[in-house]
């Protein structure tokens, strides 16, 4: 399970707290992750909420990833 100092650590870095992180987190795994449209729409949330702009390549790119099983499996070590 997360440690609170992750979520200090995200919080810290992106100004999302922990609720945030849990609502996001329950929704994606109430999603299907597999699924293009819903990968969008999470890219969205995702930066709506960070206030940070996806271009459509990167946007491309994190999808490819995510669909094609190359996200890093240590979570801790992507912050």
């Amino acid at each position: 399970m997360f440690t609170d100092n992750l979520f200090n650590r995200i919080e810290k870095k992106t100004n999302i707290d922990k609720k945030t992180i849990m609502n996001l987190a329950k929704k994606l795994q109430d999603s299907n992750m597999k699924d293009e449209n819903t990968l969008r729409e999470v890219i969205k949330d995702i930066s709506s909420m960070t206030g940070k702009e996806v271009s459509k390549e990167k946007e491309d790119k994190i999808i490819n990833t995510i669909i094609n099983d190359k996200v890093p499996k240590d979570i801790d070590k992507m912050f």
